[in-house]
């Protein structure tokens, strides 16, 4: 039996597509809570496993050669992990830019514009209470992952079950961003993402990865203190412990 890879992890979307590729892939893993609303992402510790201060981020103790490594930012620790295992990221060349052009598209669009959505939707009010000064913010990532959600439903169109194809660490990337209530879409309008959605979802590994310790969640828009912290370590800027 390998030694478990080391998950540092919150129930976020980015933390979720680790989780699911790890119970995907069969692979033995300790859970290494990071509390963002706490500010744990900026203790020492972390920072030298994720320099940017985000999670999630992993230690494989059986690494290249044998020898132990640490991994952060989700797309990457997904290309790690599905060379280590040599599942749901293909050898072929043609099969593989498939997958990663939809995982860097993820990376670099649907997660930014979604998170921005779904920030000025529900979390931004509680901090500016003024709703007027975040109409332009709201309506403007609102749109983008509306036109996003249309690009998904256009490519699932083309009579594939999965987005790149054969399922794929795409598809474990792209399926935690799919929030349409915090993001202001209707599922009812891309019937195509919403088979796909449905079809990802049943899978047994994205149901454990994706329920991967959902109780240490707090919601950042209650108006608690405890709230008012974590809105003040996540959206300030200059939060340290």
């Amino acid at each position: 039996m390998p030694a478990p890879i080391e998950l540092y992890y919150w129930p976020t979307p980015n933390g979720w597509k680790i989780s699911i590729a790890l119970e995907e892939m069969g692979l033995p893993y300790d859970l290494k809570p990071v509390n963002i609303g706490a500010g744990e992402q900026f203790e020492p510790a972390f920072l030298k496993i994720s320099p940017n201060n985000r999670m999630p981020a992993i230690i494989d103790p059986d690494g290249p050669g044998g020898e132990p490594i640490s991994v952060f930012e989700s797309g990457a620790i997904l290309q790690y992990l599905g060379r280590k295992t040599g599942q749901f990221y293909p050898a072929d060349e043609r099969a593989r830019v498939e997958v990663e052009q939809w995982l860097f598209w993820q990376m670099g669009g649907l997660g930014p514009m979604a998170g921005q959505a779904h920030h000025f939707r529900t979390y931004a009010k509680a901090i500016e209470p003024d709703e007027s000064k975040l109409e332009y913010g709201k309506n403007r990532y609102t749109n983008e992952v509306n036109r996003l959600y249309g690009v998904l439903d256009r490519a699932l169109s083309d009579g594939r079950d999965y987005i790149a194809g054969a399922y794929s660490i795409a598809d474990m990337a792209i399926w935690p961003w799919i929030l349409p209530e915090g993001q202001g879409q209707d599922l009812a309008d891309f019937p195509k993402l919403a088979a796909w959605v449905e079809r990802v979802g049943a899978r047994p590994a994205v149901k454990t990865g994706r329920a991967l310790a959902t109780d240490m969640r707090r919601g950042l828009d209650e108006d608690s203190e405890e709230g008012k912290k974590a809105r003040a370590l996540l959206f300030g800027q200059k939060a340290r412990v």
